[in-house]
């Protein structure tokens, strides 16, 4: 692990925010992972035909929920991130706060419902709509680590305070 504070989630061009007083911060390749296996996940789920499109929406927001609950760093993807990953690549050079992937997640989460609900009601074009704009952000993540969700969370942030 890295000695350096953790550090929020930011796009680019984003001013920095600091970062929570409590928690330890985690790696920001891991949320990035994350959103490549997510990014499989949803292109997949747009192949499917609706029955089995329904099914694997429902893994995902199944998932989406867990990240949202108990935090990007305490899901499956985390694991294996963990597990396989991380041990072959140099500590990150920062850290950031997990609170805007963590509300990332939940963004997801709201997507893959709305989905669910499109697939189940036979409003098929609804569910892969929702489907579509959650792809789009996985994509964005998992290949340029600019994170619409969390990019959300840091504006809430600065608009409450």
């Amino acid at each position: 692990m890295s000695a350096t504070a953790p550090r929020p989630a930011r796009g680019p061009y984003a001013e920095p925010v600091a970062a929570p007083a409590a928690g330890p911060g985690i790696d920001p390749r891991g949320p990035q992972f994350t959103a490549g296996i997510t990014a499989v996940v949803l292109i997949v789920i747009l192949l499917l035909p609706t029955p089995a499109a329904a099914v694997l929406t429902a893994v995902q927001a199944v998932l989406f929920g867990l990240g949202a609950a108990r935090g990007v760093q305490r899901t499956p993807t985390a694991v294996l991130f963990r597990r396989l990953v991380r041990p072959r690549l140099r500590p990150p050079v920062e850290l950031e706060d997990p609170a805007p992937p963590r509300f990332a997640q939940t963004v997801g989460l709201v997507f893959t419902l709305v989905a669910l609900v499109g697939y189940l009601a036979g409003v098929t074009l609804l569910g892969q709509i929702a489907i579509g704009l959650a792809l789009v952000a996985a994509l964005l993540n998992a290949l340029f680590r600019f994170c619409l969700g969390c990019e959300m969370y840091l504006l809430i942030q600065r608009l409450a305070h």
